[in-house]
């Protein structure tokens, strides 16, 4: 695994994404109507406000209300803490039932790319394009992609290609270009 993933403009954040695979894939849930760069330094905050660990068998021990109320400290962990809080509950339920806890095996674990995509499509809160999106950060920032990953991974730009900060920036320009071109 790398020593950092450049997704937010937080060093500690970043590092914290390369070496907890549950950090970054609650990133990758929360990666929707917020600034991407939010979405993925969001699980830094949560480790944080749960005492410095974040661990799915102890967030899918917790009480929903409780995780909702640590989404909803100022500054919110979400535009919408309440519904993502949920969904953040249900994937680490998820992970500590189906994997022992350790969201990495969600991918080390896979025997081919297409086994990954479904394994991603079947958790909470990732539908395909998300799916497919992960399956790309897997493959091109972690360097542990099962074989066949790439025809799995998404074919669009996304959060995959982010090398650099600077990336962000340039990939949420791609983003506004796309969703200008569909509507013309």
């Amino acid at each position: 695994m790398p020593d950092v993933l450049n997704f937010t403009d937080d060093e500690e954040a970043n590092r914290f994404l390369a070496r907890n695979p549950l950090a970054l894939l609650v990133g990758m849930l929360l990666d929707q109507q917020i600034q991407m760069e939010v979405a993925f330094r969001s699980p830094y905050v949560l480790q944080d406000r749960l005492g410095g660990s974040l661990d799915a068998a102890a967030i899918a021990a917790m009480d929903p209300d409780d995780l909702e109320a640590v989404f909803k400290v100022k500054p919110a962990l979400h535009r919408f803490p309440g519904s993502m809080a949920k969904r953040t509950h249900q994937l680490c339920t998820a992970v500590a039932e189906d994997y022992g806890g350790d969201a990495a095996r969600i991918w080390r674990e896979a025997p081919d790319g297409k086994d990954l995509r479904k394994r991603l499509q079947a958790l909470p809160g990732f539908g395909e394009a998300k799916a497919r999106i992960f399956v790309g950060v897997v493959g091109k920032r972690l360097g542990e992609g099962p074989p066949g990953w790439e025809e799995e991974a998404a074919t669009w730009p996304s959060i995959a290609d982010v090398a650099t900060f600077d990336d962000v920036y340039e990939l949420r320009e791609q983003k506004r270009a796309m969703k200008a071109s569909r509507q013309q």
